[in-house]
């Protein structure tokens, strides 16, 4: 099983004329079985295609040609343009938004996710590579072009969550490399405001029964640490989980600002001592290195399967 997103997946790609979006589109459609890139949405520029897909002036448009609902849409439209087509998308019943672009106006994004919200939709982003299930589809531009994207994922049981989306593949060709495959794969944007964060991602994996761990990539800035601690320990997950944190150098460096514009440290909260110390409390194992996290991950899922062999004997 996977989470988010499957082989039946149905999506378009909004802005799918622009540059990075033929090449994004391309990429997708040639991973796995490929995807099911149902449409294209470029105003004025309805009757072209794109490697195949037909291009709309509207999400309307689209929806009505493929005459069933669309479950997705990734949104590569430019900062200024995109709220107006993620609302169009979800005001024309697509539950699952994957923006791809950055440098959105937070008051933007603020907007979008309380209509997600409202509307029962997800989002995933903003200034986020995607979604992927190891050689099944992905959707978005994670991994790069199919070829380099089967090098780094393989199909397994962890489940991999990154505000990095360069660090998603990172670390997901680690587990590779040590035969630990991933069941799906998600770059969630490193934006001081995000759609989905670890937190609600949490009860999809959870609910997983081919997920037996997960792995996070961190940085300092920002609440989403908190909230997961939190939610592992309302919530007593069955699922063992190690993070590897960025930039811990910054917390020498008070006032700065470092990679993601989510890693902005507004408080001792913020920074990565903080975050490493509540994680800790909360049963989630920190590596020190990345080559670290496959050993750490085998030796949670060995513990896990002797304590449930124990249980049942």
């Amino acid at each position: 099983m996977s989470i988010l997103i499957d082989a039946d997946t149905t999506f378009i790609v909004q802005g799918i004329t622009g540059r990075e979006a033929v090449n994004l589109t391309r990429e997708c459609l040639d991973y796995g079985a490929g995807a099911k890139v149902v449409g294209g949405v470029t105003p004025g520029r309805r009757g072209r295609e794109v490697h195949g897909v037909p291009v709309f002036d509207s999400v309307a448009q689209a929806v009505e040609h493929h005459g069933a609902p669309i479950q997705g849409s990734v949104v590569t439209a430019p900062p200024a343009f995109t709220k107006d087509a993620v609302l169009e998308a979800i005001e024309n019943g697509i539950e699952l938004v994957v923006i791809v672009t950055e440098r959105i106006p937070r008051g933007d994004v603020a907007q979008m996710v309380e209509l997600a919200g409202e509307r029962g939709a997800r989002i995933i982003g903003p200034n986020c590579l995607g979604i992927i299930v190891p050689d099944v589809v992905k959707m978005g531009g994670i991994g790069g072009p199919a070829r380099d994207a089967a090098k780094a994922y393989s199909p397994g049981s962890v489940g991999v969550i990154s505000r990095s989306g360069g660090m998603t593949t990172e670390m997901s060709s680690t587990l590779t490399a040590a035969g630990l495959g991933q069941s799906t794969a998600v770059s969630i944007g490193g934006d001081a405001i995000i759609g989905q964060a670890y937190a609600e991602l949490m009860p999809l994996f959870e609910a997983d029964p081919e997920t037996e761990a997960i792995v996070i990539y961190t940085e300092p800035g920002g609440r989403m640490e908190a909230q997961l601690a939190e939610w592992v320990t309302a919530n007593d997950s069955r699922l063992p989980i190690v993070a590897f944190m960025a930039g811990r150098f910054m917390d020498e460096m008070p006032g700065m600002s470092f990679g993601h514009a989510g890693t902005i440290v507004e408080g001792k909260e913020d920074t990565a001592t903080e975050k490493i110390a509540r994680l800790a409390e909360a049963g989630i194992v920190v590596a020190e290195e990345i080559s670290e996290i496959p050993a750490i991950v085998k030796t949670k899922i060995a513990a896990r399967a002797g304590a449930a062999g124990r249980a049942v004997a």
